[in-house]
């Protein structure tokens, strides 16, 4: 069964109902097995309050996540520290976007995103797969 990493624009358009969010949608019903870092859980949780204002989206957005069914890596162990550490060195990406590349590269899985400008030189390089959702 492959395994896919949610980038947090994934989960932010299947929360925002954006376009694209019912392919979330259908991943979460697909039983492929989905991780997601922390690093990217705490910019969608980031996005939820920035853009509510309210400081009670987090725990909204955290009680919801723990009812998909995606697992949460909340450790940043020494494998995935130099994986994204090493991918942040190699591209132009955001930190947050190396630890979604770095948790697909130690789970050889595939990332879901739609964040083209950052991703698509990994994916031309060859060096991570990329699941585009919109």
């Amino acid at each position: 069964m492959k395994r896919l990493v949610l980038d947090a624009c994934a989960l932010i358009a299947y929360f925002n109902d954006e376009n694209g969010a019912t392919v979330i949608e259908d991943l979460f019903l697909s039983n492929k097995e989905i991780f997601m870092s922390v690093v990217n859980l705490y910019e969608v949780c980031y996005d939820a309050a920035r853009t509510s204002g309210n400081q009670h989206a987090v725990v909204e957005i955290l009680n919801t996540v723990r009812q998909l069914p995606i697992g949460i890596v909340w450790e940043v162990n020494d494998e995935l520290l130099q994986a994204a550490a090493m991918l942040k060195v190699r591209y132009r990406i955001s930190l947050a976007d190396s630890f979604a590349l770095g948790l697909a590269t130690v789970l050889d899985a595939e990332v879901v995103s739609a964040d083209h400008h950052e991703f698509e030189p990994v994916v031309q390089a060859g060096d991570v797969s990329v699941m585009w959702f919109r």
